[in-house]
Order: C-alpha cells, then structure tokens, then sequence
C-alpha cells in the first residue's frame, strides 16, 4: 500500500466511523497526506493487522513524542510502544476497537526510544476498513501527552 493510499484508508475510515473529519475536507489527497505526514501538530500512528502487528504509518509528530526516526518506528511492533506491564490494557483497548470500530477518551501511559515514560490523554483509536469491509489494521490520533 502506498502512502497516499494508506492516507486514503485512515481519513476515510476515521470519517466513516468517528464521524468527524481528521483533516480539512476541502485538501487534495496529496495536501492531505503531505500535512498529515510532516506538519499536524497532533500525533498519527498507524499499525498493520497482522497477530504481532508493525507500525506502518507515524507522522513527524509521533516520531517527536515517541523518539524515533520514522526508519525507526516503521516496521516496530507496535506492543513495544508500551512497556510489558502496560502492554494488557493496550490489548484490551485494541480488541475493543476491533469490535466496535473505534474508542475514544483513552488515556495511555507510554514509553520512548530513550525510556522516558509518558501519557497519552483524549487518545482516539480506529480500524482501517476499507469499501468492502477489509480490515488493514487500526490507527490512533491525540494531541496531548506529558511526561509520567
């Protein structure tokens, strides 16, 4: 799948499900993923469907908050994102979303390439369902988290 097709998928799914908008409606799909890659000033990530699913989609604002270059957190398993303990309650949310379609209000803690722990807050998580009902795997969004 490429970028702008990944993009596609996660703002389409992400109105289809949210019922809200991620982006302005009014962008082109490339001023869309271009924005949504490099400038938004909340963080996107997106994660495949696989048993141990990878990253396959974080903006230059996760890649900040998490620590990472996108070469870095592309293709990591997204349950490292959270430190063993915490990694249970982040299935649950998943497996949640999985069956309804998307959670919103999830407040998170995390952990950064450095080790440094932090919270996600007001976190919104959504699967990526195509037109015929294909599941590519699921995509989060928040704009605030702070130092634990």
């Amino acid at each position: 799948m490429t970028q702008i097709e990944l993009v596609t998928l996660m703002l389409a799914s992400y109105r289809r499900l949210v019922g809200r908008e991620l982006v302005d409606p009014s962008w082109d799909i490339e001023q869309a993923a271009q924005w949504l890659a490099e400038t938004a000033p909340f963080c996107v990530l997106a994660h495949e469907a696989s048993a141990d699913p990878r990253f396959i989609f974080a903006n230059r604002t996760a890649q900040r908050c998490f620590e990472y270059s996108h070469d870095e957190l592309i293709g990591l398993p997204s349950r490292l994102s959270a430190e063993a303990p915490n990694r249970a309650e982040r299935q649950q949310l998943l497996e949640s979303v999985s069956r309804q379609g998307f959670a919103s209000g999830y407040r998170g803690l995390r952990i950064a390439k450095s080790g440094r722990r932090f919270w996600i807050e007001d976190v919104t998580v959504w699967n990526l369902i195509d037109e015929a009902g294909v599941c590519h795997g699921q995509a989060a969004t928040y704009a605030r988290w702070c130092d634990a």
